[in-house]
């Protein structure tokens, strides 16, 4: 069995012309403190210490090993993105980050996998930068969930989706740029109450719209986080659509009928959640994501999986890394 961990995220670094540059900017680059540790830089702002997980090779292959990854999928930290910057600015950001990816993955190609970013702001300089990255070598593109107040129903977010659909480039959906910060200045809020219901929020925007009628179904989705609240919610959803006939006028189907149209990972964090996930999801629609390295990501990667007890061998198998296997072609 091949176990993929498909959400990994990666920071990486950049020459002293290339970070004053950023720094000079305001873009996010790495400021190193010693050889294990440094800064997401934005500017001259500490965004968040990484350590060197997030740019060296050597210490994410020696943390898979340890964890029993045979291969790893990585994407950009979201802080990447710059949607808010000038298309052509945002469009060599994001070339520029990406070959950058592809050089980490360098040491050891089989092991290490790559999603791409892309200036989502200008839907053309999207498709453009996804058809290049895919010719280089990455496998997907990663993608924030929102462009400002424009959910993923939007209709150029609608034609990025439906080009990665044409080309074969299944897209991972990262919540990011989290609602509501004024009134979760601490304790992390954000990223545990905002940030799944982001992944809501995009899950419902695609269902509610009508969307999913006019996507390919051959387009591969996933959200990240495991959905978010969306799993634990989907019965409030259900018997909306039900009886509120403002909750149905876009979508023709109850909202349980489209759980086949996209993928969630396994970053749960527990045995309850996890059940519940699968039980809505099915085990064919849960690949396992770790969100490494980050605090917030699972320390030991796949063990929630693994030691499962109401899982069988044949779907830990399967969210363990088959699924990740044919949703990327690996």
């Amino acid at each position: 069995m091949t176990v993929i961990d498909m959400h990994s995220h990666f920071f990486p670094e950049m020459d002293a012309s290339r970070s004053e540059k950023a720094r000079i900017s305001g873009l996010p680059w790495l400021l190193k403190t010693d050889a294990e540790n440094g800064y997401i830089m934005v500017g001259d702002r500490h965004f968040r210490p990484i350590t060197n997980a997030c740019w060296a090779a050597s210490a994410r292959l020696e943390d898979m090993d340890r964890c029993g990854v045979d291969v790893q999928v990585m994407s950009a930290t979201p802080v990447m993105f710059g949607y808010s910057r000038p298309a052509k600015d945002a469009a060599e950001s994001a070339a520029f980050f990406n070959d950058l990816a592809l050089d980490l993955c360098a040491p050891d190609p089989a092991r290490l996998k790559v999603m791409c970013q892309v200036p989502l702001q200008d839907t053309d300089l999207a498709c453009k930068e996804l058809e290049r990255a895919m010719a280089a070598g990455h496998i997907g593109v990663h993608i924030g969930n929102h462009l400002g107040n424009r959910n993923l129903d939007d209709e150029g977010l609608m034609t990025f989706m439906q080009h990665a659909a044409s080309i074969g480039a299944p897209v991972l959906i990262h919540p990011w740029d989290m609602m509501a910060r004024e009134r979760m200045p601490k304790y992390m809020l954000q990223w545990l109450v905002a940030m799944p219901a982001e992944t809501q929020l995009s899950i419902l925007s695609l269902i509610l719209s009508g969307a999913f009628e006019r996507l390919p179904r051959s387009l591969k989705l996933c959200f990240a986080h495991g959905g978010g609240s969306f799993a634990f919610l989907l019965g409030r959803v259900d018997n909306a659509w039900q009886y509120r006939d403002i909750v149905r006028e876009d979508c023709p189907n109850r909202p349980s009928s489209y759980l086949d149209r996209f993928y969630v990972d396994s970053a749960v964090f527990s045995d309850e959640a996890l059940k519940l996930l699968v039980d809505v999801m099915g085990d064919e629609r849960v690949m396992l994501g770790s969100d490494y390295p980050f605090p917030l990501g699972e320390q030991q990667i796949g063990d929630l999986v693994r030691h499962h007890a109401d899982l069988g061998d044949e779907a830990k198998a399967r969210i363990l890394g088959g699924n990740a296997a044919t949703f990327f072609n690996i």
